[in-house]
């Protein structure tokens, strides 16, 4: 059970329920006293008359405006209607459950001034499996992602699109889904709908998908690089550990001793060790751990920003029970503080995610030149051109490359930061945002393509070491082959290279095949 109360939520407890490993999930009590305890001042401030921005004002521009009392269940509800404007294809399934957890968790907080019926109604959407469909493109950012949580929050009050559980998800109106359930329909009070739409849950949740993804890509191309390296019977004096400890980046280090891991009792490197003429290598070899080592500690990086993010409270007004007058005005008594800042605002997500992007895509652009020497005859150390032993009347690998460059060009226009644009919005009110959804929605493209770039290498390696029979590979690399050879056979004659790509990317999808890999050599 995942139990939630804003301030220890993981990136994998978020891989989790995205992709329904976990679907029990409760609110601490310590969460649900303060959730009430916030709650509480908003009404009494209401009461009161007190004027707050969004509950008793309207929003963006439109904050010099009053709202009568009457009117603020109307303008919360309003709210969601005008603000869901979103367009194009609509999110993955897991990105959904994601963003419903991590609002969830960011209400949970208790800084945000809703009532537990609301997060509860987040969470049951979650465990019937009832999506909210939400558009992808609409958000710029900061104010939170307002359009597609809009769409989110319509969903909880019975109104837009949601599917339903199932090999195939169907559409089915909000209402209906609820009626069908024996769910209530929300009714929002001050503040609920304002609260729901203000954060960076969708930039964030897909952040740490594709956070979660990376780590497991970063595993997987020190495998391909490793197994490249064999075929290629290339030299491992690069990997000294003398050589990382005279320059101690913490990535570094570990992918120099994490190849060696790979490669330990190799026949095929023993075979050349004494009597190899090269004194080093190309830098797609040679340059392994600097390369690698850097993407991992971008990786690093990113969790910090992102296991912040996902455990803060990230809408405004934020309500801050029993807290001290920080200075005079309205709401700021002895009880407690509404204060109007910017949490919303999707600057450091979208840098970290727009990081990730332009680290990963330099694992897929060091992995593409390592499949070139593969299949180059000039540069493999005699393997047999495209490596096809019947060269001319079959072309072996040759376009696999041409794939592997393909997609390491689309990279290099996807990893162009989306957190350097900024265009106005809210009639100048909000005049910078952060793009940081755009951010999101580019790195899913990268992780996609450098996924393909290291099947790609796997597939091409493989062939190689065929080729070095009856050598045999090391314990790692062995087990990384013989994983691929028990579903793919070797290349005789040409057949559907695509098919052979896709068979690549099927094998080693999710964590199945690193974790042999990293059992065979003693690696976490």
């Amino acid at each position: 059970m995942i139990t939630l109360d804003g301030n220890s939520l993981t990136i994998q407890d978020v891989a989790r329920v995205a992709r329904r490993e976990e679907t029990e999930i409760r609110i601490s009590e310590d969460a649900k006293a303060r959730i009430a305890a916030s709650r509480r001042l908003v009404d009494e401030w209401i009461e009161r008359g007190e004027v707050i921005y969004g509950v008793t004002t309207g929003f963006g521009e439109f904050a010099n405006v009053t709202i009568p009392h009457d009117d603020l269940r109307q303008l919360q509800q309003n709210l969601l209607r005008s603000h869901a404007a979103g367009v194009g294809e609509p999110l993955a399934p897991e990105s959904i459950r994601a963003m419903l957890l991590l609002r969830a968790n960011a209400l949970a907080k208790g800084f945000s001034g809703v009532r537990l019926a609301v997060i509860e109604q987040l969470l049951t959407f979650l465990a019937k499996d009832i999506l909210p469909v939400i558009p992808s493109r609409g958000s710029v950012g900061s104010s939170g992602d307002l359009a597609p949580l809009a769409h989110l929050a319509l969903a909880l009050t019975g109104e837009g699109v949601v599917t339903l559980p199932g090999t195939v998800r169907t559409k089915v109106p909000a209402s209906e889904a609820l009626a069908n359930a024996g769910l209530p329909t929300l009714v929002l009070e001050a503040k609920e709908g304002l609260a729901l739409i203000n954060g960076t849950q969708m930039m964030t949740a897909i952040g740490c998908l594709m956070l979660h993804r990376a780590k497991q890509l970063a595993d997987l191309a020190d495998i391909s690089a490793a197994m490249s390296f064999e075929a290629l019977r290339t030299t491992d004096r690069a990997f000294d550990p003398r050589i990382h400890a005279a320059r101690p980046h913490k990535g570094q280090q570990f992918v120099a001793e994490r190849m060696l891991r790979l490669i330990e009792g190799s026949e095929i490197r023993k075979s050349h060790l004494e009597n190899d003429p090269r004194v080093q290598d190309a830098y797609s070899i040679r340059c392994i751990p600097q390369v690698h080592g850097a993407v991992r500690d971008t990786i690093e990086f990113v969790e910090r920003t992102l296991s912040i993010e996902i455990n803060s409270a990230t809408d405004n007004p934020l309500i801050i029970p029993d807290s001290p007058p920080p200075f005079q005005g309205g709401g700021r008594g002895v009880v407690g503080s509404h204060l109007e800042g910017g949490n919303f605002h999707g600057e450091p997500i979208a840098l970290a995610l727009d990081y990730l992007a332009i680290a990963l895509s330099e694992l897929a652009s060091i992995a593409e030149r390592r499949t070139e020497r593969l299949v180059n005859g000039a540069l493999s150390n005699g393997l047999p051109r495209f490596l096809t032993k019947h060269g001319g009347l079959n072309s072996g690998y040759m376009i696999a490359q041409y794939t592997a460059a393909a997609l390491v060009s689309e990279n290099k226009v996807l990893a162009h930061p989306a957190s350097v644009d900024s265009i106005p919005t809210s009639a100048n009110m909000e005049d910078h945002n952060s793009m940081g959804s755009i951010a999101a929605l580019k790195l899913r493209n990268v992780v996609k393509n450098v996924e393909t770039v290291l099947a790609i290498e796997l597939l091409c390696a493989a062939q190689g070491i065929d080729f070095l029979a009856p050598l045999k590979p090391g314990k790692g690399t062995g087990k990384a082959h013989e994983q691929i050879r028990a579903k793919i056979p070797t290349l005789e004659y040409d057949r559907n290279t695509s098919g052979d790509i896709a068979n690549v990317l099927d094998i080693i999808q999710g964590a199945e095949y690193i974790n042999q890999v990293n059992h065979a050599i003693g690696h976490k």
